[in-house]
């Protein structure tokens, strides 16, 4: 059995709920003549790990479940890609690139893909770099559908199917059936134990929406990233900067006066010490934000390189049969916990909004400023 029949076996089967895809492709074994070269076999293998993982944690334009390097056959779907530039709108197929192995022609322009992005280039695929190696192509406008985009549309659908359901039971005033038995004690649960806390009884309805959707989405997205599909969205800071972008935006959009009085003029504070702490309480309303991209993000990633790198010690060390075994009980152990972490970064996730939230919108009580001196 090829090693990569071996890695897809323990993907699927040991570590029910874990990334495919990273060790997709065959790790290529040099042997020099007349040499054992399995010291060399080593170092390509770490190499093509990291490489692995890097990959797995880019984005792509296509879903690969299995590749076979000797022979060339991938085995997945492709996806839409869509590009403008000055031949104007440009559709068609990932499978076009040949996972980045050929030039694609559409309209007579040439495009390729190359370290993950599409560049125009000519029929030979020629790419010129700058003095620091940076290709210097020109670049369409992207509005491709990636393996990022495509998961964040289909936990779009699913939040909009099973919640359409449960509303309608609700509307309806019938008990919830099926998964929406699931769903109530979770909507029950996020609303008594964050937004309530947080936020107050007199203003968290008007906040449950927000906070129901970015519970839900990032609980799925980080679920989806422990499938065969081998999706790593929560660990994109792109994707995590865009919903803590979200979370400042309602948080200074529903804020009170009392808030932004806080925070450009304190009661009972110096007026010089006024003037020096505005700048700084401005700061403090982008580190909220800033503590929640980066928490996200860090957390989903480096539990996905926790659980691929243990996988890669079957391979780091050429021991199937010793050090398989260990690798599989310790990746699933890791699994197991990262299946916690997914609910868990979703929930720090949405109380933490909830309580910027919560402090935005508190009223304060004020006593006169007899401490204002010039």
């Amino acid at each position: 059995m090829q090693k990569e029949n071996i890695i897809k076996v323990l993907l699927f089967f040991a570590v029910a709920f874990n990334v495919l895809g990273v060790f997709a492709n065959n790790p290529q074994q040099h042997h020099e003549e007349g040499q054992a070269d399995q010291e060399s076999l080593r170092v390509d293998t770490k190499r093509e790990v990291k490489e692995y993982i890097s990959h797995h944690l880019q984005d792509s334009y296509d879903f690969t479940l299995y590749s076979d390097s000797e022979e060339g056959k991938h085995i997945g779907f492709p996806l839409p890609v869509i590009l403008i530039d000055d031949g104007g709108l440009r559709v068609f197929l990932s499978s076009e690139f040949h996972h980045g192995e050929k030039v694609a022609e559409v309209g007579g322009d040439y495009y390729k893909l190359y370290h993950g992005r599409i560049y125009k280039t000519n029929a030979a695929g020629d790419m010129t770099y700058d003095e620091e190696h940076h290709p210097t192509n020109e670049k369409p406008l992207d509005f491709s559908i990636t393996k990022n985009v495509f998961t964040i549309l289909l936990t779009s659908i699913l939040l909009l199917l099973l919640f359409g359901g449960l509303a309608r039971h609700y509307r309806d005033k019938h008990i919830p059936t099926g998964f929406g038995r699931v769903l109530e004690p979770l909507v029950i649960y996020v609303r008594d134990e964050i937004a309530i806390p947080n936020i107050g009884k007199a203003k968290y309805r008007r906040f449950m929406g927000f906070l129901l959707t970015v519970f839900f989405f990032v609980w799925i997205l980080n679920l989806l990233g422990m499938t065969p599909l081998g999706v790593n969205v929560t660990g994109n800071i792109a994707i995590t900067a865009c919903l803590a972008l979200f979370t400042y935006l309602v948080t200074q959009f529903s804020a009170t006066k009392d808030y932004w009085k806080h925070i450009f003029w304190m009661p009972g504070v110096p007026v010089i010490m006024k003037i020096i702490l505005i700048p700084i309480e401005l700061l403090g309303t982008l580190t909220k934000p800033f503590a929640l991209m980066v928490r996200l993000f860090a957390n989903i990633t480096a539990g996905h390189v926790v659980i691929m790198s243990l996988i890669a010690l079957i391979f780091v060390t050429d021991n199937i049969v010793l050090d398989g075994p260990i690798s599989v009980l310790l990746t699933l152990f890791i699994s197991v916990i990262e299946l916690l972490v997914a609910f868990l970064q979703a929930y720090i996730f949405t109380m933490l909004s909830a309580l910027f939230i919560g402090l935005a919108v508190e009223e304060h009580d004020h006593h006169p400023e007899t401490n204002d001196i010039v």
